[in-house]
């Protein structure tokens, strides 16, 4: 045995070994129970980051423990491939997407094996190519036959100098990312996936899914929004139409003071005045550059402008002045809002901006409320005044009541309002998956043939950034002819958003060489649902909502029978390190810092928060160096042991280096003992302190199967194998009890593989065993070695620690009391004095009262 623990060259060894043995190869063939351990793929920039390492690690240990409990373990690894990142570096470097794409594919693939990450590469794909997204097209065919796919108006983030729609993360302080000029809402014909039909399953189910955190759930169903209510019409006067509100709240009406629109509202042309034309159309141009996200925040300042038109409230007649405001959005409701100020706090801040009246229609029980004292609204309970007929009713017996006049009336009626909207797929994009539609002039929207899929996204197209998708020039692309008619026609050349490849890759990866349709479901059945998905939890109202709509999509059209994708949800916290700002040069990276001053201008360097890595901060460390460093095992351990997953970590020198220390600790426990371990038995009864290693080998086995069964407490899992070790160190009689000290150091190796595989591989090996540490299975601890003969207790006098003693567990109170009494450091302290009581709480401490 080598006496130095090179972790390069063990790691090295047994990647070759994995790679060379399809180790983990998964079938479903198998006779065992399935477990399917999934993190969320990765898009492909080209180096893994710690957060990386972290996600997969924690994954990668959920798969090995569980192949060592027995289950058949599908571990797969794909890339969510395409996206803005790939066509922005195309533009700015001058080279493919694809290209650009595949090579970081290719990067990450042989960073990620250097982690020792327990993968089936076999089922290996990127939702770039076309055998994949051919299947993504197919479903949207038949989503497009079921009228769940259509395409309508909709407000898009448009740049007038670079004549192209942006995503939002291009939009950068309500300014184009390129050209740094203002964004502004443009209407756009756009495709949509009718996710509002699944709207009450996805949020019945969400109630069921008792292995997700509760805050992604909450934070779903407050996306959802589902909320009760009432649509009222209130007429515009001096005209015909009428403006639709949904409110939760008809019981404050008669407090309607104003009205407010959103901007995009559809009758805002007909009820502007001409003496408020300029303010208008001035304030409306403000709000298109202004986020969606932004305008919906609390911290948002109230802006709007007065229309000059009224609204007439259907209850008592009044006119109320018609406001466009920044807050409202015609994405939510119905675009308009009925401003009740003295109990909405957003329509208290403007009325009080703009001076509009506020009146008072629900009274609390006790301190009555007057409008001039008012200094916030009210939102809570009481009784209506101001209110007509209704006055003196209580709030919630004045919604019904209300509700059910106005119907009687033809006036509003009781209804369901979603926050939800359907889900927006067009984007007007080159890289992502074409959207299988043809127009033509006399057939319209024409789904092209199944027969002729996939319409695959062409790669001689120059990529400028400017004046929108290269497809919609791309002439050999666009020009077809109607599948119907013949006639001349032009293909679509929007592209999907790139969660519509991400809401279904779980699936694929059940039967990645299928070729005869989207999934083989048969295989589809036999994995899914996966037991246990990781990833962050910014994805909880996005892909995580998403991915659950496809997967009832996908059983729908038959293609599988699961109702929801994921059984279990760990949502894992993100890796963060101190930040270094010079005054004049910005962030820095620790190189260059020295002696605490900026290497550029010899300031001292301020130490900011810790934050996220990230490359605009200067604060992120290098995989690829750790591992040439310490190696990968000491990276896997590191970012297992120095928080629990779903916390965030703090990125440690030290603690890289402790961990680095544990495993070299391990490499001489094995290698100094071989010798004496070699032909050893392992016993059952032993005495002494092989006893006592005995049990703390048992007692560890315990505790780390139930802190990573489930439970996810590696670090605490990792701290008990740490003590186990400290154990092995301070056994006295290896010689004469050699087969306790092998268990205890079996034990070890086989506890700390799903963490650090590679040294375990490696030191199972030289522990004289030929099949694989996995293949030996998860150590199972005996019962009977748990119990002690022994017990150690604490004695105290008045209350204070004076010493401690070693007693049999059997041994009963008059003996412990004995025993306490005739300690010697307990003697220093009650010689000379009078025993009053002794107090013994069993198994743990003995009280000597003494005066």
């Amino acid at each position: 045995m080598e006496s130095q623990y090179i972790p390069q060259n063990v790691e090295a060894k047994w990647q070759r070994v994995w790679q060379d043995t399809r180790a983990f190869r998964a079938t479903e063939e198998s006779p065992k129970d399935k477990y399917y351990l999934l993190e969320m793929f990765p898009y492909p920039s080209g180096r893994i980051h710690m957060g990386h390492v972290r996600n997969y690690a924690i994954g990668d240990v959920v798969a090995r423990f569980k192949r060592m409990q027995g289950f058949n373990v599908l571990h797969p690894m794909g890339w969510d491939a395409f996206g803005m990142p790939a066509e922005n570096a195309a533009i700015e470097h001058g080279t493919h997407p694809a290209k650009w794409t595949y090579e970081n594919i290719a990067s990450m693939r042989e960073q990620l094996k250097r982690i020792g990450l327990s993968y089936d590469w076999e089922r290996e794909f990127a939702t770039c190519d076309a055998d994949y997204y051919r299947w993504e097209q197919l479903v949207f065919l038949k989503m497009f036959e079921r009228g769940l796919a259509y395409k309508k108006g909709s407000s898009v983030n448009w740049c007038d100098d670079c004549q192209t729609v942006l995503a939002n993360e291009q939009v950068e302080d309500g300014c184009c990312w390129r050209c740094h000029n203002l964004v502004r809402q443009k209407e756009l014909e756009q495709w949509f996936f009718k996710i509002t039909d699944y709207a009450d399953e996805l949020l019945d189910w969400a109630d069921k899914l008792t292995g997700w955190p509760e805050r992604v759930l909450a934070m779903q169903r407050n996306w959802i929004g589902k909320s009760y209510g009432c649509e009222i019409e209130f007429p515009i006067a001096g005209q015909t139409e009428k403006i639709k509100v949904f409110t939760t709240r008809p019981d404050t009406l008669f407090g309607a003071t104003f009205m407010s629109l959103a901007p995009e509202h559809p009758l805002v042309p007909s009820l502007v005045a001409a003496a408020q034309k300029q303010d208008v159309e001035q304030f409306v141009t403000e709000v298109e550059c202004q986020d969606k996200m932004d305008r919906t925040s609390g911290d948002l300042e109230k802006k709007g402008v007065f229309t000059g038109s009224y609204a007439v409230n259907p209850l008592n007649g009044e006119e109320i002045p018609i406001f466009l405001a920044n807050f409202v959005l015609m994405d939510y409701g119905t675009g308009a809002v009925m401003a009740v100020p003295a109990h909405d706090q957003r329509d208290f801040e403007f009325a009080q901006k703009y001076q509009l009246s506020i009146r008072v229609v629900i009274q609390p029980e006790a301190d009555p409320l007057e409008v001039e004292q008012l200094s916030a609204a009210y939102t809570g309970p009481g009784k209506l005044v101001n209110s007509a007929q209704f006055n003196g009713l209580d709030n919630e017996t004045a919604k019904e009541k209300i509700a059910e006049f106005l119907d009687q009336r033809a006036e509003g009626k009781k209804t369901v309002n979603y926050r939800l909207r359907d889900w927006g797929v067009s984007r007007q994009r080159y890289w992502g998956t074409p959207i299988p539609i043809i127009y033509c002039d006399s057939c319209g929207a024409v789904p092209v043939p199944e027969v002729d899929l996939p319409v695959k996204l062409p790669t001689d197209v120059e990529l400028t950034g400017e004046g929108g998708s290269p497809l919609a020039r791309h002439a050999a692309f666009l020009q077809v002819s109607c599948p119907r008619c013949g006639q001349a026609a032009r293909r679509e050349s929007d592209t999907f958003d790139t969660f519509v490849e991400s809401s279904w890759y779980f699936a694929r990866f059940a039967c990645p060489q299928y070729s005869a349709g989207p999934l083989d479901k048969a295989a589809a059945n036999y994995w899914l649902p996966v037991d246990q998905y990781i990833g962050g939890i910014e994805h909880a109202v996005m892909h995580l909502l998403y991915a659950r709509f496809y997967t009832k999509i996908l059983r729908d059209l038959g293609l599988l029978d699961v109702d929801e994708p994921f059984s279990r949800l760990l949502t894992q916290g993100m890796v963060c390190k101190e930040t270094q700002r010079c005054a004049v040069h910005g962030w820095l990276y620790p190189e260059e810092v020295v002696a605490g001053n900026c290497h550029l201008c010899g300031r001292a360097v301020e130490l900011g928060r810790t934050e996220k890595m990230s490359k605009s901060k200067k604060n992120v460390i290098d995989p690829n160096q750790l591992i040439d460093q310490f190696g990968a095992d000491t990276a896997r351990l590191f970012s297992l042991f120095a928080a629990p997953p779903e916390k965030d970590l703090e990125w440690n020198e030290q603690g890289v280096e402790g961990c680095a220390r544990f495993l070299n600790r391990v490499w001489r426990a094995v290698g100094d003992n071989l010798d004496v371990i070699a032909t050893a038995e392992i016993p059952r009864d032993v005495e002494g302190d092989a006893a006592d290693l005995r049990r703390k080998t048992h007692q560890t086995i315990k505790k780390v199967t139930e802190d990573v069964d489930g439970r996810f407490h590696f670090n605490t899992a990792i701290a008990a194998v740490m003590e186990l070790v400290n154990a092995v160190y301070s056994f006295k009689s290896q010689r004469e009890n050699p087969g306790v000290l092998r268990e205890a150091l079996e034990s070890v190796v086989r506890l700390l593989n799903p963490f650090v595989p590679h040294i375990s591989e490696e030191l199972w090996q030289l522990l004289g065993h030929q099949q694989s540490v996995e293949a030996s299975g998860w150590p199972d601890w005996d019962a009977s070695a748990l119990v002690a003969e022994t017990i150690t207790m604490v004695v105290q006098v008045n209350g204070k620690v004076r010493g401690k003693i070693s007693i049999a567990v059997e041994a009963e109170k008059e003996q412990i009391e004995k025993t306490a009494l005739q300690d010697q450091n307990v003697q220093r302290f009650i010689a000379g004095k009078q025993v009053r009581k002794i107090i013994v709480v069993p198994g743990r401490l003995i009280n000597i009262v003494v005066a």
